[in-house]
Formats: structure tokens, C-alpha cells, sequence
């Protein structure tokens, strides 16, 4: 699958609406090694975890393969994007002292990444993945997405995401994993933002793609009936599946 297809279409929206990660998962990042050199975010989208890495490390590469996505970035002074697949790069070995890959875990081709990671990986480093699923807004929305839109837009996801969805159980992990702690995502959005977020989703684009925009637009509707004041700002939580390791096998 060129999965670069799905995250070109949109990817100023992506830029925008995406969450961003919190303090405390890069508190828990920086407890995985003694030496902040370098780290490769690989994945990176438009870079929302590579600029919490770019407070950790001295030098941090990101790589996607979407051109748009990079294009789209965060900037960071010591933060170089380039466009890479994440399964074969340019890297020299042994340059890293961490490597993250952010909401992106289930669409590689393991059996290279795999490789690919333990050689530019340092003996001392890390390696540490994390991902999210469905928003918690409160009841009633929660079941609005769940009804108008997760249910629609079902047969449009790509099956790696059952991958994520499962937190990342079927995996084959080659190190011998370390503890993790539970962190969430929270966010303070108002109607129009998130609905932005969910308009981001890969099946929600798909879906639209093939049987229009109508669904949504009605979703939409029901959502912000449901919300209130459209202006008011409410907790929105992604709670995270973190999981990290060293001493590759």
C-alpha cells in the first residue's frame, strides 16, 4: 500500500487539527537514555512529536515519506526534515540515540524496519513508539461519533489500523520491552475544532471519497446540536498506548 496517498490529501488540515502530545510523555521519553545526541522521529507527519523531541535532543531528524506533510512541519531549529521511507534511509549506523515513531507503528513493512532501526539505533538507545485512538468528549457525543460517523466509515479504514486499534498486541516486538507509564492526550477544543479533527481521519476521507460528504455534514450537524455553544471549549482525551524498549535481540 503507498500509504504516503493517505496522508498527502489534507495535510494542512492535518497540520492544524491534529493533537499535540503532552510534557509528560516527553518527561517519560527523556528517562529512556543518558545521552541526547540524536533522534530519528520517523513518521513524522507534520512533526508534532518531533518538535517535543527537538526540547530532548541536541539534533533531531524527521522523516515521512508524504511531501506534503513535510511541507506542512513545525518548524524547529534542530529539527531537519527530509522525505524517506522509514524502512530504508540514509542513516548512518548507529546514529541514534532514540527512535520514536508517533501514530504511525502499523503502516511499516516490519521485517525492514525492524532492521532498519537496529542499525542506526546506538547499542545505548532506545526505542519508543505511541499512538492514539478514539476521542472521550462526554456521553453523548462520544456515541454521536461512534453511530453517525465510526459506523459509516468502517469499511473505509485500511486494515493496518487494526493494528492500532488493538494497541499494537499482535506485534512482534524484537527488544525486550520496558515499562510505561498511562498518559492522555487532552485537548480544549471548541465544536468547529473538532470537527476539523475528525474530518482528519483516513477513513472519514476515504468514506468521502466514495459515498460523498453528506454523511458527515449530517454528523456535523448532530454533534454541534449536541455540543452547545458552538464556542465553548471541552475536554477532549486520547488516552495513549506507549511502548518502548532496548537490548535488541
Amino acid at each position: 500500500m503507498d500509504t504516503s496517498k493517505l496522508f498527502e490529501d489534507k495535510a494542512q488540515l492535518y497540520a492544524s487539527s491534529r493533537p499535540l502530545y503532552p510534557s509528560e510523555l516527553f518527561d517519560y521519553i527523556a528517562s529512556l537514555v543518558s545521552i541526547y545526541d540524536a533522534a530519528w522521529d520517523c513518521a513524522t507527519g507534520n512533526g508534532q512529536a518531533a518538535i517535543g523531541l527537538a526540547k530532548i535532543f541536541g539534533k533531531v531528524e524527521a522523516t515521512d515519506v508524504s511531501h506534503e506533510q513535510i511541507a506542512n512541519a513545525f518548524h524547529s531549529e534542530n529539527v531537519t526534515y527530509s522525505v524517506q521511507p522509514s524502512e530504508s534511509t540514509r542513516f548512518l549506523d548507529s546514529q541514534f540515540d532514540l527512535v520514536n515513531v508517533a501514530q504511525a507503528l502499523h503502516w511499516f513493512d516490519y521485517e525492514m524496519f525492524w532492521d532498519e532501526v537496529s542499525r542506526v539505533l546506538k547499542p545505548t538507545g532506545a526505542f519508543v513508539a505511541f499512538s492514539y485512538i478514539w476521542p472521550i468528549v462526554e456521553p453523548t457525543i462520544d456515541a454521536l461519533v461512534k453511530e453517525r460517523i465510526n459506523k459509516v466509515t468502517a469499511p473505509y479504514w485500511a486494515p493496518n489500523n487494526q493494528l492500532l486499534w488493538d494497541e499494537y498486541r499482535a506485534l512482534d516486538l524484537p527488544f525486550t520491552p520496558l515499562d510505561t507509564p498511562q498518559i492522555d492526550i487532552v485537548n480544549y477544543w471548541n465544536a468547529s475544532e473538532f470537527l476539523d479533527y475528525l474530518h482528519t481521519w483516513s477513513g472519514t476521507r476515504k468514506c468521502m471519497d466514495s459515498i460523498g460528504q453528506e454523511f458527515f455534514s449530517i454528523a456535523s450537524d448532530e454533534i454541534r446540536a449536541a455540543w452547545g455553544d458552538p464556542r465553548e471549549k471541552k475536554v477532549v482525551t486520547h488516552p495513549l498506548t506507549v511502548i518502548a524498549g532496548k537490548a535488541w535481540s
